[in-house]
C-alpha cells in the first residue's frame, strides 16, 4: 500500500487542532503539527506514536513567511509529500471601538488573516505542480456576522473566508480542493464546559472529535462532489 500524504495542521492546540492531528494520523497520515511553542506538543506526539501513527511538530508563526515556508520545506523532507493543509488559527480580541488599539487591530487581522493566506500559498505552491491536495481553513460565526466590540476579529474571520473563496476558485480546476468551515457554536472544551454547564450536558457544545471527522471526510469527497463552505452547529443552536 502506497504511503499517505503527509498532513500539515497549523495551529494545534489542546481542543480542536490536537483532535485533528489525531484524526488524520488515525487515517494513516504522517502529522506535521506547527504552534508558536512546539514544546507543548511532545504529549501530543506521544500519544499518536503509541497509536502506531507518525508525527514532528514544528515551531512556526503563521503570519512569518520564511517560517511557514521552512515548515512545508521540513515537512516534505522529514515526513513526506504533503497532501493536506490546515489552518485552524486564530486570536480573540475584543474591545469597544471607542477604546480599540490600532496595533491589535492589526495584530488580530495578521494572525487570522495574513497567516491563513501564507499558510494557503505555501501549501498551493507545493500542492499545485502535483495536481493534488486539500487545504482547510477554520472560520467561525464571524466569519459572516461582527458582533459588538468583536470587530477585529470579526475583520480577520471575514478576510480569511475571502482568502478561502478566492483561492477554492483559482486552484479547484487545478485539483486543488479548498474548504472553509463556519463553527456557529462552543467548542466542547473545559472552559465552555464551565461557563455553559447545561449545553455541556445536552450534548449543545461542539465536539471536536466529531468536528475532526467532518474535516476528514471533507477530505475524502470525490472530485465530483467538493464542498466549499461546512456550516455547522450543535443540534439546540438556533440559526
Amino acid at each position: 500500500m502506497p504511503k499517505l500524504g503527509t498532513a500539515v495542521i497549523v495551529g494545534v492546540g489542546a481542543d480542536l487542532g490536537s483532535s485533528l492531528c489525531r484524526r488524520f494520523a488515525a487515517a494513516g497520515h504522517p502529522i506535521a503539527m506547527a504552534a508558536r511553542d512546539a514544546n507543548k506538543l511532545a504529549p501530543l506526539i506521544r500519544e499518536i506514536e503509541e497509536r502506531g501513527g507518525s508525527a514532528k511538530a514544528y515551531t512556526a508563526d503563521a503570519a512569518d513567511e520564511e517560517a511557514v515556508a521552512q515548515l512545508f520545506s521540513s515537512a516534505e523532507s522529514e515526513l513526506g509529500q504533503v497532501e493536506i493543509t490546515i489552518f485552524n488559527v486564530g486570536i480573540r480580541y475584543q474591545a469597544s471601538i471607542l477604546n480599540m488599539h490600532s496595533d491589535e487591530f492589526q495584530n488580530t487581522w495578521r494572525v487570522s488573516c495574513l497567516g491563513g493566506m501564507i499558510v494557503g500559498r505555501e501549501a498551493a505552491r507545493a500542492m499545485v505542480p502535483r495536481s493534488c491536495g486539500t487545504i482547510l481553513f477554520t472560520g467561525g460565526i464571524a466569519s459572516r456576522r461582527a458582533d459588538a466590540e468583536l470587530a477585529a476579529f470579526a475583520v480577520g474571520k471575514f478576510g480569511l473566508r475571502a482568502v478561502a473563496q478566492s483561492m477554492a476558485r483559482e486552484l479547484a480546476p487545478r485539483g486543488i480542493h479548498v474548504a472553509h468551515f463556519i463553527i456557529e457554536g462552543h467548542l466542547d472544551k473545559e472552559q465552555h464546559r464551565k461557563n455553559h454547564p447545561q449545553a455541556a450536558k445536552d450534548n449543545g457544545l461542539v465536539s471536536t472529535e466529531a468536528l475532526a471527522e467532518l474535516y476528514y471526510q471533507t477530505h475524502c469527497q470525490p472530485k465530483s462532489c467538493w464542498t466549499f463552505e461546512v456550516d455547522l452547529r450543535p443540534w439546540k443552536d438556533q440559526f
